[in-house]
């Protein structure tokens, strides 16, 4: 990513000095990750790049987080995010998996074609929200679509706030419509499924072809998967944009708020359900039900609503019994290692 002469244009920000005593800053270096590998990171700071090997006693880093360095570059501690993505991991696995940090604005790629999906969108919106970062909906292939504003007029239903910017990813002039949020030092991250012009967009961005790209399946409208690492990348504008690997799977978990941010009018209206505990089923008295009767939410959104909620309590759940296992798992070890030395040379 080459240096810089600051650490605002690297994305530092009031957030992150709070977090150093006094002695640190005079001592140590802030250091953002900007790349992930298997055994190390790549960070950038004031004065240059480097790797950092990684070991079994440090945290788990992802890209767009920030580091501490002392003198000889060695790892010190990782500083909190100010936003983080993460997901379940896809499959069976029962874990987290970080998607990146301390990203300011997030770019939710879909295409306007027959792979368009709004449920997809409102996936997309919970893990942004419950992240806390501010979502904007990018529609692309919009040289294709013969009615963009059909698509736009979808996705601003499900929130009359949310921005929507429908662009040719192919067209400089068509992707300025993102400068707003491409700031100097400000961080943005591409979301969306495989092959929705994600890596097409950042190129365009850049001005040069950093980010591989593919062709569209002619039989289903679908693109190929072609980032296969994260990396945060600086923009001729003074922003950084993280470029993620096509996720067709997102797996929710511990992302309550975020469904009830992404479906406020449900949430709204789930208050003044008689039961408390109302699955909108087929309760007596319940307000959503009698709502939907009336037309005033549709059955597709509230389908999708009951659905996020189920699989993010399933998940959360499962997510919860693996840490209270790991925790006594542990404890088990301590206790057993403590026994050992106790009763060594007896």
């Amino acid at each position: 990513m080459g240096n810089y002469n600051t650490l605002a244009c690297l994305g530092w920000q009031p957030f992150f000095q709070q977090q150093l005593s006094l002695e640190e800053w005079n001592d140590l270096s802030p250091a953002r990750v900007v790349e992930q590998h298997r055994t190390s990171i790549a960070v950038v700071t004031q004065s240059g790049s480097l790797d950092i090997a990684l070991q079994h006693s440090m945290p788990e880093m992802v890209v767009g987080d920030w580091v501490l360095l002392d003198s000889s570059n060695h790892f010190i501690r990782l500083l909190d995010r100010k936003t983080c993505f993460k997901r379940k991991a896809a499959g069976s696995k029962v874990n987290w998996q970080l998607i990146s940090a301390n990203v300011d604005t997030a770019f939710i790629v879909v295409s306007m074609n027959d792979d368009f999906n709004l449920s997809r969108i409102e996936r997309y919106l919970s893990l942004v929200h419950d992240s806390g970062a501010e979502p904007v909906v990018v529609l692309s292939k919009f040289d294709l679509s013969g009615s963009p504003e059909q698509f736009i007029s979808q996705v601003q239903g499900l929130d009359g706030l949310l921005f929507v910017e429908a662009v040719n990813c192919l067209d400089l002039n068509s992707v300025e419509k993102l400068n707003h949020w491409i700031k100097e030092g400000s961080t943005s991250a591409v979301l969306g499924s495989s092959g929705v012009g994600k890596s097409t967009l950042i190129n365009t961005l850049l001005s040069e072809p950093k980010q591989g790209t593919a062709s569209i399946r002619e039989d289903d409208a679908k693109g190929r998967h072609t980032t296969t690492r994260r990396s945060l990348i600086a923009l001729k504008s003074g922003g950084l944009i993280l470029d993620t690997p096509g996720m067709r799977e997102i797996q929710l978990a511990d992302c309550k708020s975020g469904i009830s941010t992404t479906f406020p009018e449900i949430e709204a209206l789930a208050k003044n359900c008689r039961f408390s505990d109302c699955r909108h089923g087929s309760e007596p008295g319940c307000a959503v039900l009698s709502a939907l009767n009336s037309g005033q939410i549709e059955q597709r959104r509230l389908d999708n609503y009951t659905k996020l909620l189920k699989e993010e309590a399933i998940n959360s759940a499962s997510l919860s019994q693996k840490r209270a296992s790991d925790k006594a798992l542990g404890k088990f070890y301590k206790r057993t290692l403590s026994e050992s030395h106790r009763f060594k040379g007896r």
